[in-house]
């Protein structure tokens, strides 16, 4: 009887042992395989998520999401899996820098990446130089103003996008072309409109030509608000044609105010105002009052149009856009925010992604900081499927030139390719 009773007692013991032993098996997972884990790759990213520019935010983060997810899911980079951390700064340049340094410091990111906005951008760029030590650079930030692409911070970022001197210079041109010589500018009262501005200025001195008019507001302004006073002042100046230099909100604002005042002259936006969001608020207030506020609208942007599916990175994005519908994290979300289906703002997280994944995998085995700029610089050529070339040098890191030109054409944008209607 004592000794059954011992008998039990070991084969109890044995059973608690095998389950200790399983247990850590699974807490251990693939260490006991000889495997490791690869730590992530993390990416930080600053940008809005809430406010009135919100949507720049949340769609570039979908857009890069998309592609990301799909290189996670077929093993990553070497087994390492992409990870963006990313942080609301709503617009406002000091989060952007409390929260740059939240990421280099504390959550120790591989890169900064996708961050969204000028005024944020300009005041980040010292604390990259501050943190040179660290190697941390600047991968791809929604904005094409000239500080990260000047010294002395162009070695600490590297841009996709074309410049917004090269997006005014675009419109400046063709309405010059068009003898549409007389240009008055509606600008954010910051660095961001401050660049666009500069870029008209520039362009228009090529002609002979000075800006005739021009009216500002200030960074935050939403839709909701009256831009009247901007519309006279605008207005009083005669212009043949207004470039505004904004986000979504207040040119959208300027644009419904001017129709209202019967006022219809050319309005052109820069890629940053986040096409499909001003187009949304536009055509939501038409259905209301009857009147369309999308005549004469013209759009320069940076990537192709979405819907070109002849592009096949366009086709890529689309797929996977309606494949993973990526939304920011449960922290990130805002309320009562729409996600846009396919977007330039999105495409352009996309192919922001895309390119950041090309690099990586130029590392080879062993992706780490102190490589990145020689990877970057490897880049020549690389087509991203967008019929656009990219290339970096030691002396570039600006990787396309590209600017496209949309107009609205049965409530979307459309390519435009007849300058022609709006001569003069």
């Amino acid at each position: 009887m004592l000794s059954k009773q011992i008998y039990d007692q070991l084969k109890l013991l044995g059973l608690i042992v095998l389950s200790l032993f399983l247990s850590l098996l699974l807490v251990l997972g693939s260490g006991f395989s000889g495997k490791s884990q690869e730590p992530d790759i993390v990416l930080g990213m600053s940008a809005a998520f809430t406010g009135a520019s919100r949507s720049l935010g949340i769609e570039l983060y979908r857009g890069s999401m998309a592609y990301i997810e799909d290189i996670n899911r077929q093993g990553g980079i070497n087994g390492k899996q992409i990870v963006i951390q990313a942080y609301d700064d709503g617009y406002n340049p000091t989060r952007a820098i409390q929260n740059s340094i939240k990421l280099i410091e504390n959550d120790d990111v591989f890169l900064l990446f996708d961050y969204v906005g000028t005024p944020t951008v300009t005041r980040v760029l010292p604390l990259l130089k501050n943190y040179s030590d660290r190697q941390t650079y600047l991968f791809f930030p929604f904005t094409g103003a000239q500080p990260q692409r000047e010294a002395p911070y162009e070695q600490f970022a590297f841009n996709l996008r074309a410049s917004y001197r090269q997006e005014t210079e675009g419109l400046v041109d063709n309405f010059v072309k068009i003898n549409r010589r007389r240009i008055a500018v509606f600008y954010q009262i910051d660095a961001y409109g401050r660049s666009g501005w500069d870029g008209v200025r520039r362009s228009l001195a090529k002609y002979g030509l000075s800006i005739v008019g021009e009216a500002t507001y200030r960074r935050g302004t939403s839709y909701s608000q009256s831009l009247r006073r901007q519309v006279d002042i605008l207005r009083a100046a005669n212009p043949d044609a207004v470039i505004s230099i904004g986000s979504y909100g207040a040119c959208a604002a300027l644009i419904r105010d001017a129709r209202d005042a019967g006022w219809n002259v050319p309005i052109a936006n820069i890629s940053f105002v986040g096409s499909e969001s001003l187009l949304n608020l536009l055509l939501e207030t038409g259905v209301k009052t009857g009147i369309d506020y999308t005549t004469n609208l013209i759009n320069s942007q940076v990537v192709p149009s979405y819907n070109d599916i002849s592009l096949p990175g366009v086709s890529d994005y689309r797929a996977l856009m309606d494949q993973y519908n990526p939304m920011p994290p449960r922290d990130l979300s805002s309320a009562g925010y729409k996600p846009l289906r396919y977007s330039f703002v999105s495409l352009e997280g996309f192919l922001n992604a895309k390119l950041l994944v090309a690099i990586l995998k130029m590392m080879g085995d062993k992706v780490d900081k102190a490589r990145l700029r020689q990877a970057v610089e490897k880049v020549k050529n690389l087509d991203l499927g967008i019929n656009a070339p990219v290339s970096f040098s030691a002396f570039r890191n600006q990787g396309l030139n590209n600017v496209y030109y949309t107009t609205v054409e049965q409530g979307q944008f459309v390519p435009l390719d007849r300058w022609e209607r709006w001569a003069k």
